[in-house]
């Protein structure tokens, strides 16, 4: 009876570790492939046959389609570069350039991906219409309330994340450091 009592333990245990452990993987991915420049985070193997099976079943439960490693790279911030969370109450500033590309769109996503409900309905900004300064750098602001210039409203919600996606870039598995690629500075500058 000990025998039988014990081993269906065993086989409890082990259920609920292993289901457990698919379903965090699955929702919350892994560092297999990872490419982090400061606050930006990608996964430039996931559009391509060599993707690992986490970000697989990653991307199968999510329903996303990531981006074809010949067609470019997305970049994903939660946290400014200080590792502060992203929160929709504060103002965060994305400043610099970005790495060589044809093409990119910033977008602002709440944390269960989708897009922050705002009555302007602006979601981000792509590379063609930013407002630049004379030496190309660009400074976009999220924040709750209406702000000059390049302003992507936040709703006041409290995490959010940002997702920058580089089209027609040599970013991607090979590079390895900020040299590599120049990301652009994420900081909390204010917070009430």
């Amino acid at each position: 009876m000990r025998l039988i009592f014990t081993t269906l333990l065993a086989l409890v245990i082990a259920t609920v570790v292993g289901v457990g452990a698919t379903w965090m993987t699955s929702t919350r991915g892994t560092d297999f492939g990872t490419l982090q420049i400061g606050a930006w985070t990608a996964r430039p193997k996931t559009g391509t046959a060599d993707v690992d099976p986490y970000s697989r079943a990653s991307i199968a439960r999510s329903g996303d389609l990531p981006i074809g490693q010949g067609d470019g790279v997305a970049f994903l911030a939660t946290a400014d570069d200080s590792k502060r969370p992203l929160d929709g109450r504060c103002d965060v500033v994305v400043s610099g350039v970005t790495p060589a590309a044809r093409f990119w769109t910033l977008t602002l996503y709440d944390r269960k991906g989708h897009l922050v409900a705002n009555s302007l309905q602006r979601y981000g900004f792509t590379s063609e219409e930013i407002i630049r300064g004379a030496d190309g750098s660009f400074e976009v602001r999220m924040a709750s309330r209406s702000r000059a210039g390049n302003w992507l409203p936040t709703g006041g919600i409290e995490r959010y994340a940002l997702m920058l996606r580089l089209y027609d870039t040599p970013v991607g598995v090979a590079t390895r450091t900020p040299r590599d690629a120049p990301m652009p500075k994420v900081a909390t500058v204010g917070c009430p």
